[in-house]
């Protein structure tokens, strides 16, 4: 019963998608248990009340076409209708309000602690980018107690990007942007990645891995990242100017030799005139 009850009051912003489902859970099942329950013990408390004991006088049955009278003009029908509107009507707008917080995320937006990752289903793979330009292929590291927003696209077919266990699901669609948040509370924890739609042979292998890292691991990993990426850039360019080079080198030597051949074959001539 207190878990239902913190499930009620704990503070909308310090959860995460996991929490929300999980609390929306407990509350309709304690709720259905609690009215359960009361519906099963006042059926009995009837059927053991109005039990048939043998005893009745043929005054106390009524006769053909009477109506029934008493029930004190309907006040406990009136009183348990109208209880049951109350905690429906509350539950319901709880429970918007609570998938709202889904919907929009933690401040309606990605905040200034947030990390936002651009992701891309294509040839059955997932591509992650992330706001400094570090990238990676099919595993997506996130610091721990931090909201993730991720903006999925699709660079072949549709696909769907989606983490069973944190609740998250988002549209992988060519040419359109879907965003959605997740947040992860245990470091050291890792979470498949599937791909939720049918988009071709590969689609069972089009699988990926969340890592879940501390804050000061994650901006480690992030700064390394961004360095091996740019040292890889610049061997790339170090090899295109040393072809360049090469290639300056080979155009000079063909010049020298052209101009010897030139100073030579007017030599020859001069003599011959000679």
């Amino acid at each position: 019963m207190n878990t239902i009850f913190n499930a009620v009051t704990t503070p909308i912003q310090a959860q995460t998608r996991v929490d929300v489902f999980q609390e929306i859970f407990l509350v309709f099942l304690g709720l259905g248990t609690l009215v359960g329950v009361i519906v099963v013990a006042y059926t009995l408390y009837n059927a053991y009340k109005y039990r048939d004991t043998g005893s009745a006088s043929d005054e106390d049955v009524p006769t053909l076409g009477e109506l029934p009278t008493g029930g004190k003009g309907g006040k406990k029908l009136f009183l348990s209708f109208g209880l049951s509107a109350i905690i429906v009507i509350s539950l319901v707008i709880w429970t918007y309000g609570m998938l709202l917080y889904v919907e929009d995320g933690p401040g309606e937006g990605p905040g200034e602690d947030a990390v936002e990752i651009d992701v891309t289903g294509e040839g059955f793979a997932w591509f992650f980018e992330y706001e400094n330009g570090a990238e990676s292929i099919s595993t997506m590291n996130v610091p721990a107690n931090t909201p993730i927003w991720i903006t999925t696209t699709g660079g072949d077919v549709w696909h769907t990007f989606g983490i069973p266990e944190l609740k998250v699901k988002s549209d992988a669609i060519p040419g359109e942007e879907d965003q959605t948040w997740f947040m992860a509370d245990e470091p050291g924890e890792t979470y498949e990645i599937k791909c939720f739609e049918l988009c071709g042979d590969g689609h069972t292998q089009m699988t990926g891995q969340v890592n879940v890292m501390e804050e000061e691991e994650f901006d480690q990993w992030l700064e390394e990242e961004v360095s091996e990426d740019d040292e890889d850039g610049d061997e790339e360019n170090g090899g295109e100017n040393g072809g360049d080079e090469d290639g300056d080198e080979e155009n000079g030597n063909e010049t020298e030799t052209g101009n010897e051949t030139t100073n030579d074959d007017a030599d020859n001539e001069s003599g011959g005139e000679n």
